[in-house]
């Protein structure tokens, strides 16, 4: 069953009224500036005519079958005021390719050494997916001991937001954003504990990028890195409550690793230089990254250059971030 439907706090019929009489003047920039302080306090304006209604700017929260479908990472429970009670945690957002997942679940039931905890945003599947993540399935056979963690969201949220979701649910000390393009061949995750004890670490993995201007990426040549790919990219779960969430604005995985590199390597301490990020040799087989189905290019297109501006309006000018120099390798 759907959670009664809330109400809008009496501020916000108050902004919608203000935003009105705004529209009824044509003072547009104050109009604008309203709606922006409405959707910040979550709420969508929905103009009819000279009516005005007020809606969550989030889907509903469902419960169906004895299962929870949330509409967005806020309603999900956070375990990361709890002290963490796992060594890591392994986040994968399942989607379209079911078998891409699979792959990943079972190197990771090969290998990951004990301590490890996996979640799975089934970020509304397909058909396919959502039968391999159903109660029993084989594919949540346990792994380091325990099944996968499985968070079903009740709409297709954008990648951001899905991330959001698992990260409310990490218990392990190092987090790691992983994409099922990746296959472990062997322990991928205790040789990240080690770098990641260095407290001028914040954010390390095997795919790692230089770049000098945030246009121009490429391979980062040994160690020291500027970003990190979303393929498997770990940092500390106590700087997701001091940095994130990551902004969700960012529909796709395109530049998501980017943006959530650099902000960690910002960090929360006003005035403090950036701390480092790391290129660690794992143990990893990388397949084909393969797209969210049902979006066409065009409109990718357009999502990824809204999300390239992002990290721009967010970074450029955090000249001490970047190292380059770089010859055009795309970002993940």
């Amino acid at each position: 069953m759907s959670r009664p439907r809330p109400e809008p706090p009496a501020e916000v019929v108050a902004l919608a009224h203000e935003r009105s009489a705004a529209r009824a003047a044509r003072d547009w920039p104050r109009a604008d500036a309203l709606r922006a302080a409405i959707e910040a306090a979550g709420w969508r304006v929905v103009d009819r005519g000279t009516d005005v209604a007020l809606e969550p700017a989030a889907p509903p929260t469902i419960e169906e079958d004895g299962l929870v479908r949330y509409g967005s990472a806020a309603d999900v429970p956070s375990v990361l005021g709890e002290p963490p009670s796992a060594r890591f945690t392994v986040e994968l957002v399942a989607d379209d390719w079911h078998d891409d997942l699979a792959r990943t679940l079972a190197g990771l039931r090969a290998h990951a050494p004990a301590g490890t905890h996996v979640v799975v945003v089934a970020n509304a599947p397909s058909a396919g997916q959502a039968a391999r993540l159903a109660p029993g399935s084989p594919d949540l056979a346990p792994i380091a001991g325990a099944p996968p963690e499985v968070v079903r969201t009740s709409v297709r949220l954008g990648h951001a937001a899905a991330r959001n979701v698992g990260l409310r649910r990490a218990r392990g000390a190092i987090v790691v954003l992983a994409s099922s393009s990746v296959e472990p061949t062997g322990d991928p995750l205790t040789p990240l504990e080690a770098v990641l004890a260095d407290p001028a670490v914040a954010v390390a993995g095997p795919i790692a990028f230089v770049t000098p201007d945030l246009r121009r990426f490429a391979a980062a040549p040994g160690a020291a890195a500027d970003t990190i790919g979303l393929a498997w990219l770990a940092f500390r779960r106590d700087d997701v409550a001091a940095l994130g969430p990551i902004d969700e604005k960012l529909v796709l995985p395109d530049h998501l690793g980017t943006w959530w590199s650099l902000a960690l390597r910002v960090g929360a301490e006003p005035g403090a230089g950036p701390r480092a990020a790391r290129n660690v040799a794992l143990p990893l087989a990388v397949h084909e990254e393969r797209p969210p189905a049902g979006i066409p290019d065009a409109e990718r297109d357009r999502l990824a250059k809204r999300a390239f501006y992002r990290v721009l309006d967010r970074f450029r000018e955090r000249r001490d971030l970047l190292s380059g120099p770089a010859p055009g390798t795309r970002p993940a």
